[in-house]
């Protein structure tokens, strides 16, 4: 249900009062940057977890006290609690902060309260390529001497991680609209890549999702820089009273790429310009008109911030993605296998177009389809946008956070893409594909759930089919 939700600030100073810090959901990919954040600020840190992982890993080995599980004794000593969109109020140690008077705030609440902190904090929005930006915008930044403190929905080879802690006034951070989040964030400059039909479990409508980002415009005080291509997104900063600075291909945006790469191929070369003056030549290193796009609003908001248009491109040009990506996980055989976060239909369209124009003799995509909600709402456009492969896999549907009263399936959706196989394990999936992939092919799989663990059993099917 969409609600009229604003910035909560009340707890602003309170990290001037505490020291000792309890997450729960620690291992989250929005949770652990931020609890990195907090340890290199001198702050006491632990956390709880149901599920291992890299992130969970990670946060160990730098010496966090971390329960797998969820007990009440877990908060002992904590004076602020931080969980995720994911807990439940009756978790036990929630509803032991409670009882015990503990502070107790949503992950959302927490990275504004960092962010403002920061004189300069650029908050990327949108509703396609926030991580991948936010990524480019950390790794040129500080490529470019920058040193800023960064909050990445992904692994940046570059950094080590999803988070870095600078000795600057910037701040690099993703600003997710899903359930409002990115409202807890008060920007120096705003970022909006593009704004789509999507969250329609909680938006239900385009009309409450362009309200929630013009209330974003509207409580960032220094700049807007959006996507000048993008019309819905356009809509957002109709009433904007900050400076507006466009981006895309078209000749009446501030910022622009003129492709220097042929239109048909993967388009990875461009001119930069700003205005009537280029500024650079850029080539990049991952493909895809969208990620031209990522790279164009990467580059304003450095350029914006006084990188130089030099540093803009060596750095954009060694940025070679980020975890989950189009990210290839090996070759074996001839054949080609990557993973990428996309579950959204824009975001498999775009991914799988660039996929088709690089030269595989055949590109299988696997998909996880994310949510009932998603699945039903816009069926269609996921069967159009999953017909551009050669070859559709359509796995279970992940209900995330969902029961299933739309009576939706994966074979729903495989009526509508013709040729398609609905294969309900990862197991059998990786087998099929393993089994019938040939020399030159790629195969894809995608998703915003645990797909990739379907990704690394194809990796190692193939491994044993073709060692060496």
């Amino acid at each position: 249900m969409y609600l009229d939700k604003s910035c909560d600030k009340s707890y602003d100073a309170i990290l001037d009062r505490v020291k000792r810090v309890h997450f729960i959901g620690i291992g989250g990919s929005g949770m652990c940057p931020l609890a990195e954040i907090l340890i290199k600020k001198g702050y006491s840190v632990s956390g709880s977890d149901m599920n291992d992982g890299d992130t969970l890993q990670r946060m160990i080995a730098n010496g966090v006290p971390v329960y797998m599980g969820h007990k009440a004794e877990n908060i002992q000593g904590a004076e602020l609690i931080v969980y995720t969109a994911a807990v439940k109020q009756d978790n036990p140690e929630l509803v032991a902060a409670r009882e015990q008077n503990i502070p107790a705030i949503e992950r959302s609440v927490m990275l504004g309260i960092i962010s403002r902190r920061y004189k300069n904090a650029v908050a990327v929005s949108g509703t396609h390529g926030k991580t991948t930006t936010t990524a480019m915008i950390a790794q040129t930044l500080i490529g470019s001497g920058f040193d800023p403190t960064a909050v990445i929905g992904g692994k940046l080879p570059a950094i080590g991680g999803n988070s870095c802690v600078g000795n600057s006034d910037i701040m690099v951070c993703e600003a997710c609209e899903y359930v409002d989040s990115f409202l807890q964030i008060t920007p120096g400059i705003a970022v909006i890549l593009n704004v789509d039909a999507d969250h329609l479990d909680y938006f239900e409508n385009m009309d409450n999702i362009k309200k929630s980002f013009r209330k974003f415009v509207a409580q960032t005080d220094g700049a807007v820089i959006v996507n000048g291509d993008d019309k819905n997104a356009l809509d957002c900063v109709n009433e904007a009273k900050i400076p507006v600075l466009t981006f895309g291909f078209g000749e009446n945006n501030d910022y622009r790429a003129v492709m220097t790469s042929p239109e048909t191929t993967v388009y990875d070369k461009f001119d930069f310009y700003f205005r009537e003056d280029k500024l650079c030549s850029i080539e990049l290193s991952v493909p895809g008109k969208h990620n031209v796009y990522n790279a164009l609003a990467a580059a304003a908001a450095a350029h914006y911030l006084g990188a130089a248009p030099e540093a803009i491109a060596e750095n954009l040009h060694e940025f070679k993605g980020v975890h989950r990506r189009f990210e290839i996980l090996g070759k074996h055989g001839g054949v080609t296998v990557a993973d990428d976060f996309a579950h959204h239909p824009t975001e498999i369209a775009a991914a799988l177009s660039a996929a088709v124009n690089m030269g595989f003799n055949k590109v299988w995509n696997v998909f996880q389809p994310h949510t009932f909600s998603r699945t039903a709402m816009l069926l269609d456009d996921f069967a159009k946008a999953l017909s551009i492969a050669d070859e559709a896999i359509i796995l279970e549907i992940l209900p995330v956070r969902e029961t299933n009263v739309y009576n939706i399936y994966n074979t729903d959706l495989g009526k509508k893409v013709e040729g398609s196989k609905c294969i309900d394990t990862f197991e059998d999936a990786a087998k099929y594909v393993c089994e019938n992939a040939q020399d030159g092919d790629l195969i894809l799989t995608m998703g915003g759930g645990n797909v990739y663990m379907c990704a690394n059993m194809i990796d190692n099917m193939l491994k044993e089919k073709y060692p060496g």
